[in-house]
């Protein structure tokens, strides 16, 4: 293919990759456009934190609101679901963080022994990140419980007083949940417009410019979308549209440039601001070949809701918890990076090991090269926003309503700013975790509390970074293997079924739905392991013709046909991935 770079055609004449990458600076510190939906999560949780935070001031309480904030920070999570998965996501979340909290305030109930504080938190830290992964609940990911759970380990407490905590974080999450799914009342498909907006946008980049990145990020919208729209509810007018861009989008991306037959680049970006606009959904006309039987995914959706469907959700949950899971080493490097951190402050007198914990824990990504980047990000952010904290300290010491404004305001800030970048989100974060501790009362010294923070970043952030490269995750190579192995028997499936006249199309559609899936999870793979250290050569050569294989296949079908029409796609891609 004329957009794949040329590689030699055998292995063993390449020298073996260096075991060791190159890490760089100014990427991971380079500012991005702003998410789409960077509004959405920043307005919820400062709903979700006024309510509570404003009724423990009128009570005269405000020393109660770590265990409200815990809850309303729930509002974070599953933006990006549709409402009715979005239900069950953050309830789980809320369940979750009540658990995580549960622990540390029975821990620090019981022991004041730093040296057992520091253990639970960072045991607590590796199995946050594990689940979060496995669930792939999206961010913010586990850094949000770890500082929960990691501050209330510290924080003077008693037995008694445990429950009366813990309903206070139940009963914030829960209105948490009520703010997280309030949009469904006036937009119920959301949702699922902004994710077919995002795959009919990726489509048209890729018809503009087809090469390997483009035509991997546009399977990978499209892979969302549908995804998007088999977990949302019944099927509606406005869904079915929907289901008809997304085949546009589909047969854009698989087979982009002049004659493909797909829509244009330039009415695909139609569509696409059609649909993430407030009007009526595009109603777009069949795509080429495709008969109007195709459109439907009530099959797959039944199928996935069915008792099958749910056992194989849980068989794959609990795959990517396993013993054999390639997250296991992430998890590992967690728990000592975190424990690390914590053991080092203490060493040195720091009063609040807790700041280093969750600063290891934030550092830990997919791989060694991301860790990084999330090293340089997470160090750099705490450092400045250290210094925004002692401008606007003065500010907040005015008085209670000024302290709760100033911590709206930078929850607020932090998550409008940290799509463009982490460390630009982490200046308005730390700021906020540190006015946490005014709530408690008593007027800490800044000089105090700006010293232990940035000794607390310092020391976690190269704890944190020293475990990633000291525990190896060798199992990213066997990742990349198993993706190959499954995106092999995707395309040869695709392949049977859409050469067989008798095959229903719910059948053909699911098997390029999985094809696709295939695709988008070796792309993942392979990224991922790319960026991993000490670890077995990969297998690129593999890769390359598997993967260019799987999108010719993906082209080779993308005009079906329906069963009333009596024809199928004659083009096939060969077995063995040769140009």
């Amino acid at each position: 293919m004329s957009d794949t770079p040329t590689r030699p055609a055998h292995p063993s004449h390449r020298p073996a990759p260096p075991a060791v990458h190159r890490l760089p600076v100014a990427p991971a510190l380079r500012l991005a456009r702003p998410s789409d939906t960077w509004f959405k999560p920043a307005l919820s949780v400062v709903v979700a934190s006024a309510v509570p935070h404003l009724t423990l001031l009128a009570l005269g309480r405000l020393d109660l609101v770590i265990y409200t904030m815990a809850g309303s920070l729930c509002a974070l999570y599953g933006h990006g679901l549709p409402y009715v998965r979005r239900a069950r996501a953050v309830a789980g979340v809320v369940l979750g963080m009540v658990a995580g909290l549960a622990v540390s305030l029975t821990t620090a109930s019981l022991t004041g022994s730093t040296a057992v504080l520091v253990a639970v938190g960072a045991v607590l830290a590796a199995v946050q990140k594990a689940v979060c992964d496995a669930t792939r609940i999206g961010p913010p990911g586990h850094v949000i419980f770890t500082f929960v759970s990691s501050a209330a380990l510290f924080a003077p407490q008693r037995p008694e007083q445990i429950p009366g905590h813990l309903a206070l974080t139940l009963g914030a999450g829960a209105f948490a949940w009520l703010v997280a799914l309030a949009p469904a009342l006036v937009r119920r498909e959301g949702p699922e417009r902004r994710a077919v907006a995002r795959a009919l946008e990726a489509a048209a980049a890729c018809a503009d410019d087809p090469g390997p990145r483009t035509r991997g990020a546009a399977a990978a919208a499209v892979h969302a979308a549908w995804q998007c729209l088999l977990a949302s509810g019944r099927p509606t007018p406005v869904r079915r549209s929907l289901e008809r861009l997304v085949v546009h989008a589909e047969a854009a991306f698989a087979t982009p440039g002049p004659g493909a037959g797909a829509a244009g680049p330039d009415l695909l970006r139609e569509w696409a601001a059609r649909t993430r606009a407030r009007g009526p959904v595009p109603a777009p006309p069949p795509a080429p070949g495709t008969a109007a039987e195709l459109y439907g995914i009530d099959a797959e959706r039944a199928a996935l809701r069915g008792p099958d469907g749910r056992r194989a959700a849980r068989r794959a949950l609990l795959g990517r918890l396993g013993p054999g899971s390639p997250l296991l080493p992430v998890a590992v490097r967690t728990l000592a990076g975190c424990a690390l951190a914590g053991y080092l402050c203490a060493a040195l007198g720091v009063g609040r090991p807790y700041w280093a914990i969750v600063t290891a824990a934030s550092l830990y990504q997919a791989n060694v090269t991301l860790s990084w980047n999330r090293t340089l990000q997470r160090t750099l952010g705490n450092l400045v926003g250290v210094l925004v904290f002692a401008a606007v300290l003065p500010l907040s010491r005015t008085g209670p309503l000024a302290l709760v404004c100033c911590c709206l305001f930078f929850s607020f800030a932090a998550e409008a700013l940290i799509t463009r970048n982490y460390w630009l989100g982490s200046v308005a974060v730390t700021p906020m975790a540190l006015l946490v501790l005014e709530f408690g009362g008593g007027a800490h010294p800044a000089g105090e509390l700006i010293g232990d923070r940035v000794l607390d970043t310092v020391l976690g952030a190269v704890a944190g970074f020293l475990a990633a490269v000291l525990v190896t995750n060798r199992r990213a190579t066997g990742r990349v293997e198993r993706a190959l192995d499954a995106a092999e028997r995707a395309r040869a499936e695709a392949e049977r079924t859409c050469a067989d006249p008798a095959s229903a199309p719910a059948d053909r559609d699911r098997a390029r739905r999985t094809l696709t899936a295939g695709l988008v999870e070796l792309r993942e793979a392979g990224d991922t392991a790319a960026g991993e250290w000490w670890q077995r050569a990969l297998p690129e050569q593999r890769l390359l013709a598997v993967e260019r294989a799987g999108h010719r296949t993906l082209a080779a079908t993308a005009h079906r046909r329906g069963p009333g029409d009596g024809t199928t796609s004659t083009a096939h891609a060969p077995s063995n991935g040769a140009e």
